[in-house]
């Protein structure tokens, strides 16, 4: 199903109403016209990633470790704070211009200025639904309708002109490799290092 994912969102990132060559280490990459209306507005997309970080934070402290839900919002605490540490390392390394920076996806090692590669909001999104994907798969197949969340961040970040296809994949990959690793731990880095107090839950002191 996650292969399926990324093939669907390659398919769709090569697609533009605009017919012309693509560039970028896979030749996919081209700008999309700008459209920031609608759904595509960046305030839902800050929107999205302000309330999938609150939904892991308010979840995980709510329910605490030895909850499943619970523990598998910590898991997803562990992952987004990998991810973010991940791609950010990645930004600064790679330093590609984004698509409003010139229109060229073949601009790498830029500097400071340059961020594009990989996006750090669609690596954000596939990092915290994929611990919960992993957990509930066997028994509530609709958890991998949560996939839609990194999936329209991906193309609203193009819509944006903030990202190049090969960008989002990428985010999309890491979230994903991280998540699973953090699923496979059972007992997330992040309830190791805070105090039990946190970790139990605050439902249960009620």
């Amino acid at each position: 199903m996650r292969i399926l994912c990324c093939v669907f969102l390659a398919l769709g990132a090569s697609a533009s109403s605009i017919a012309e060559a693509g560039g970028g280490p896979l030749g996919i990459d081209h700008e999309w016209s700008l459209d920031q209306s609608g759904i595509w507005a960046r305030k839902y997309q800050v929107g999205l990633e302000v309330g999938v970080i609150a939904v892991e934070m308010g979840g995980a402290l709510w329910l605490g470790n030895d909850d499943r839900l619970g523990h598998a919002l910590w898991q997803s605490i562990d992952s987004t704070v990998v991810t973010a540490l991940a791609a950010d390392a990645l930004k600064l390394t790679f330093s590609r211009a984004r698509p409003d920076q010139g229109n060229n996806p073949d601009q790498w090692f830029k500097g400071r200025c340059c961020e594009s590669f990989p996006s750090g909001e669609v690596s954000l999104q596939a990092a915290f639904v994929t611990p919960l994907i992993i957990n509930y798969r066997k028994d509530k197949p609709w958890i991998w309708a949560l996939e839609l969340l990194p999936i329209y961040d991906s193309i609203a970040r193009m819509k944006s002109q903030e990202h190049w296809q090969t960008d989002v994949l990428a985010g999309f990959a890491l979230g994903s490799a991280v998540g699973y690793w953090s699923s496979s731990r059972k007992v997330p880095i992040s309830v190791q290092i805070l105090p039990r107090g946190l970790s139990v839950g605050y439902s249960k002191r009620f």
